[in-house]
């Protein structure tokens, strides 16, 4: 059954709360009504194919434990059939497989429970920015391509050479990002990472995370993300948005 939390508006994009724990769906709900969005609920398979079949739903958070089916096959079900919105998956699978298997079904993005609604909030807001952003073709940006790599800006999730997954973990895939968009200037590492300015001169973790990514773009890494002495790092590369 779909339980409306509050109702749909034109000027507003429509967000469905899929989960099983009435708790869970009151929280996110409650979190995001203070944002503005038309919000729906539901906590089955039925109730969300009943809540898609009512009208236009823009983003979906999507529990994969439901009391009549599994989250990653309707995943793949919803993109067979032409579903278009945004997916976040949320579980309280950790592993790496789960999630490369929950991205390459279809979503978007994966957080695993628990998490701050905040992190949520910030997630579904990035999503549906990128979803709106449009090239001068009009077709939705969706690729960052540098070297041999490209960055999926949608689905938070770095593709090698081949199509392969990479995973990265949300700081990596921000990081990067803020990289990609800025490429060609050094960015310090208050500007790589926002969150931590105000001690981020001396945050040695920035400088591992860096080196995670070299490592995670090898062989390629040492000269894609370059040290800038004094500013901070830099990607020496063409991006091409697509």
């Amino acid at each position: 059954m779909t339980e409306i939390a509050t109702g749909t508006a034109v000027d507003r994009p429509h967000l469905l709360i899929a989960d099983d724990d009435a708790d869970i769906r009151d929280l996110v709900t409650a979190q995001l009504m203070r944002e503005g969005y038309a919000l729906s609920a539901a906590g089955d398979v039925s109730g969300i194919r009943a809540t898609l079949a009512a009208g236009i739903v823009d983003l979906i958070v999507l529990d994969l434990g439901l009391p009549d089916g599994d989250g990653l096959t309707l995943c793949r079900e919803l993109r067979s059939e032409g579903y278009a919105g945004a997916i976040i998956m949320v579980t309280a699978r950790d592993s790496a497989i789960d999630r490369v298997l929950g991205l390459e079904l279809g979503a978007d993005d994966y957080l695993t429970k628990p998490f701050e609604p905040r992190e949520l909030t910030v997630r579904i807001r990035n999503l549906l920015r990128r979803g709106a952003r449009e090239t001068g073709t009009g077709a939705p940006v969706r690729f960052a391509a540098f070297g041999r790599w490209r960055l999926d800006l949608i689905k938070r999730r770095l593709l090698a050479p081949g199509d392969s997954v990479v995973m990265l973990s949300t700081a990596e895939f921000d990081m990067l990002s803020r990289l990609v968009q800025s490429v060609g200037r050094p960015l310090s590492r208050e500007a790589l990472i926002p969150a931590r300015a105000a001690t981020a001169a001396h945050d040695r973790t920035i400088d591992n995370q860096i080196s995670r990514l070299r490592q995670k773009l090898s062989p390629d890494g040492e000269d894609l993300i370059l040290t800038v002495r004094g500013q901070g790092y830099m990607l020496a590369a063409t991006v091409t948005f697509a």
